[in-house]
Formats: C-alpha cells, structure tokens, sequence
C-alpha cells in the first residue's frame, strides 16, 4: 500500500514514522514518474511491514522537496528515524529497483 503525504502530514508519516519510509517525489507531468508509479506500487507489496512507501507531488509540496534538495525526479528517499540515509534517482526497471530497496533496508 502506497500513502499520499503532503505538507500537512509529512512529519507524521515520514519524520515520526516508527519505520523506514521510502517516499517517491514525482509529479503529474514527468513522464518518467509516471512509468515508475506502478512499480512503486508493485515493489510496495513485497515490503509491506518492513517499510512504508509514500509519494509525495513535488508540485504541490515544493518546500518539502526545496527542504531536502530534491533536483530532479523521480527521485527516492528513504528515511529512517526522521532521517534521509539514501536516495535512488531516475526510472529504472522493477527488479533493479526492488533490489536497490533491498539494499537500502541493509543500511
């Protein structure tokens, strides 16, 4: 399951959150978000319990995505105790981004 976070509850549901959160910041005219956001999806399933994916609309949370230096998109973030500790960025096939998460999750 895929949250849809914004600026009102970023905090609560990635800063505080009591697992890793890996938040997918997209927008609606990026051709590439686009192609990843079943993907995301998908790969979303076979972590659930071990971490939450959330996705944030980098055009309307912009000071969010200015906060964290976000530069271009898709880009992903993994958070962990309110903290960023990695980041995948660009469009990639399912099974190279589910073994990026993966790895990720070593961390």
């Amino acid at each position: 399951m895929v949250t849809e976070i914004n600026s009102s509850n970023f905090k609560t549901e990635v800063l505080e959150s009591k697992i890793p959160v890996l938040v997918d910041f997209w927008a609606e005219w990026c051709g590439p978000c686009i192609d990843m956001a079943p993907k995301f999806e998908s790969v979303s399933k076979k972590f659930q319990g071990k971490i939450k994916f959330a996705k944030l609309n980098v055009d309307q949370a912009g000071e969010i995505s200015g906060e964290h230096g976000i530069r271009s998109i898709p880009c992903f973030v993994l958070f962990k105790d309110g903290k960023e500790v990695d980041r995948i960025i660009g469009s990639q096939s399912e099974n190279v981004f589910e073994q990026s998460v993966e790895q990720l999750l070593k961390r």
